[in-house]
């Protein structure tokens, strides 16, 4: 029995290796496709929409992440949803790429991103209400709870 949980614990700690080794880094010269500024000067940032098809876009943070979603037709002219193979946002606490969909993002803070007022991701629920509290923010959101209205006040200082 405890060799089965050895086991068990070894290929779990082995596929998340896999995958965090897996999770693509911005190179030198990628570009937002949003603002156009240099993804890797801003690596505590940086979110990533990775397509089925191997290749990927790389933003300056979760807010323009979001605009790029919300307007394929404008920023990625050709590209669908569907193609969408995963979703990363790097983690405030522990620098982290995780899984955007899974994410939970705080707005209104006093933490500002490249890019001004930001959503900032966090992991989990409890690192998500102590940013809240630390930070001044103002609301905590799940990724499909962030709208276009929301992120245009951000980038008007409404929120």
């Amino acid at each position: 029995m405890k060799r089965r949980h050895l086991l068990a614990f070894c290929l779990a700690f082995w596929a998340s290796f896999a995958f965090a080794q897996n999770v693509p880094k911005p190179t030198a010269k990628d570009l937002c496709p949003v603002c156009g500024m240099l993804v890797a000067k801003y690596p505590n940032w940086v979110a990533v929409v990775s397509w089925k098809d191997g290749h990927n876009h790389f933003f300056d943070g979760s807010k323009d992440m979001f605009k790029f979603l919300q307007d394929l037709p404008k920023f990625a002219p050709g590209h669908r949803k569907e193609d969408i193979a995963a979703i990363y946002v790097t983690d405030f606490y522990n620098l982290e790429r995780i899984d955007a969909r899974k994410a939970l993002f705080v707005v209104g803070s006093d933490v500002l991103g490249p890019m001004g007022h930001e959503l900032v991701p966090l992991a989990n629920k409890a690192d998500a209400d102590d940013f809240l509290k630390d930070h001044k923010g103002k609301k905590i959101l799940g990724f499909t709870q962030v709208t276009p209205e929301l992120t245009a006040a951000l980038d008007n200082g409404k929120f």
